[in-house]
């Protein structure tokens, strides 16, 4: 099979400066525009694989605290029906884990520091069933949370804040006030402190409290658990599992999964995603655009060589395939070669990172502030895919205009100084 001259030219003239060079080495001008190329698509695949990290990382967290599916009556009411509605969540095939809880809100106190709290009633028995954290407790904190102990379980954040640790008594005030001949007085009931978590995540280690589900429902009086937590086999079917629910469990029951739990935040780092994704395109946008200053110079400089083309039969399509051939293998050398740097960087950002801060002595991560110590990676295909693609259309599209201005090089007037 007999190769297209013009792929012939066109890998040529990329290898080349000129006609007369066989050399082998890229000309300095091809050079640039692929490096520019390579670091632009490496630059978008090194940024957005770090911020999938950290969206991984801190999903992770989120999850290791909060369930994968709420169920739970409106108003904070008990339950009608824990045990049926309990069994008619686990019959779906989605489920590996339920447990009922009674969620409320309550202030903290010890001494005259007082903090808001999420107050969460559990099962101890049961948590581990829907929590990463309850799993990390079970041999330690939750054995001690038994109904009438009064005991709690504070996060991290929480407990330094207000100076406690294990043993130590703290007073629970709950919102709802008891009628009494002198008025309405908060409920008050002193509790003791068992242990302590830090889940990494600073909104949960900040507030959240849990205690055994039959104490809660003394202090809140409340007659049962208000809420189930369920845990699936995939956390990305939650919205259809949540659905599911909706139309299978009986009774007047609010469902909600954890991506409307944290929708305000999740919806605020896939715009900065997005918006990370155009900006860094700009920059394989500009370097893609340079072969049209690259291809303008090899035209100019070629206009010899085309128009002994022209008089030896070349058609001006064929003139024009030539120079669209050289711009396309710039760019395609390029991107891939981009693609190569930036998987090559963002799979190996674990060993990189650290060892570019041993060298420069500095700290990028410090844990005491993002409560992550090691730089985060997720490349995906569905960023890599589109990042490859746009690079090779931009490519192809500068090489355009200056393919069909060389197509249109008149022989006579190429030839008259020659």
């Amino acid at each position: 099979m007999q190769i297209p001259y013009e792929l012939i030219l066109g890998w040529r003239y990329t290898r080349a400066g000129r006609a007369t060079r066989r050399n082998g080495f890229i000309s300095f001008i091809s050079g640039v525009s692929m490096l520019g190329i390579a670091l632009g698509v490496a630059a978008l695949i090194i940024v957005l694989s770090v911020m999938n990290g950290f969206q991984k990382e801190v999903r992770d967290r989120m999850l290791g605290v909060i369930s994968h599916i709420e169920v739970f009556a409106p108003n904070g009411a008990p339950l009608p029906d824990v045990a049926t509605t309990l069994a008619e969540i686990r019959q779906n095939p989605q489920v590996v884990g339920a447990a009922s809880f009674i969620a409320a809100q309550a202030l903290l106190a010890r001494g005259e520091d007082m903090k808001g709290a999420i107050v969460r009633g559990i099962d101890p028995a049961l948590e581990g069933q829907v929590t990463d954290l309850a799993v990390d407790l079970k041999d330690t904190a939750l054995p001690k949370l038994v109904p009438g102990g009064f005991g709690v379980v504070l996060g991290g954040e929480l407990a330094r804040a207000l100076g406690v640790r294990e043993g130590d008594l703290v007073t629970l005030i709950a919102p709802s006030g008891q009628v009494t001949p002198a008025g309405v007085v908060p409920r008050l009931k002193q509790m003791t402190v068992v242990g302590t978590f830090d889940s990494g995540h600073f909104e949960y280690d900040s507030a959240l409290v849990m205690l055994h589900q039959d104490d809660a429902a003394k202090i809140f009086r409340l007659e049962g658990p208000t809420g189930i937590r369920i845990k699936l086999k995939d956390l990305h079917q939650a919205r259809e599992v949540a659905a599911e629910l909706s139309r299978s469990l009986s009774g007047d029951l609010l469902i909600r999964d954890w991506t409307r739990q944290n929708r305000t935040w999740f919806a605020a780092v896939q715009l900065e995603k997005r918006m990370m994704f155009i900006i860094l395109t700009l920059i394989v946008a500009v370097a893609a655009f340079n072969l049209v200053s690259t291809l303008v110079m090899t035209v100019t400089d070629k206009r010899a060589d085309i128009a002994i083309l022209r008089t030896l039969g070349a058609s001006p399509k064929s003139i024009m395939g030539v120079f669209m051939v050289q711009g396309a293998m710039v760019g395609v050398i390029g991107t891939f070669s981009g693609l190569l740097l930036g998987l090559g960087v963002a799979l190996n950002i674990d060993v990189l990172v650290p060892a570019l801060e041993r060298l420069l002595n500095a700290d990028f991560l410090p844990k005491d502030i993002y409560l992550i110590s090691r730089m985060p990676s997720d490349p995906q295909y569905a960023d890599i895919m589109p990042i490859a693609v746009i690079a090779l259309v931009l490519a192809f599209l500068a090489t355009i205009y200056p393919s069909w201005r060389a197509s249109r090089v008149n022989p006579a007037e190429a030839l008259r100084y020659e």
